[in-house]
């Protein structure tokens, strides 16, 4: 299922009730590039595996440019999300945090979305 995306700033507790089984959270872009070298790392696997129509149903949220994110106020470091780090993938089921992956996502996300 292709993914839909949210921009920043939005309302982190509007995420709580995402119909989509994975939230993504990701650098936003700057001029269509992304300014997080990490995402760009990633950037290929992420649209390979929730782009397809058959492929799990994931929304990407922007954490903003690297100085709003940077800071220690950015909205989704909280409560309830507490990422620490772009890119970071959460897996929600029934409104709840079920489990994350934030390091090794190219070696690791076919075993984390199955899991």
């Amino acid at each position: 299922m292709p993914f839909r995306e949210v921009e920043f700033p939005s309302d982190p507790k509007d995420l709580a009730h995402a119909k989509e089984q994975f939230l993504i959270f990701y650098s936003s872009r700057v001029n269509g590039q992304l300014w997080c070298p990490d995402c760009v790392a990633v950037d290929r696997t992420i649209q390979d595996t929730f782009g397809p129509e058959d492929g799990p149903s994931a929304v990407i949220v922007y954490v903003g440019r690297k100085p709003e994110w940077k800071t220690p106020s950015n909205i989704f470091r909280g409560e309830p999300w507490q990422v620490t780090s772009v890119p970071t993938i959460i897996k929600v089921e029934d409104s709840k945090v079920t489990s994350r992956l934030d390091s090794e996502i190219n070696a690791l996300l076919a075993t984390f979305i199955r899991g």
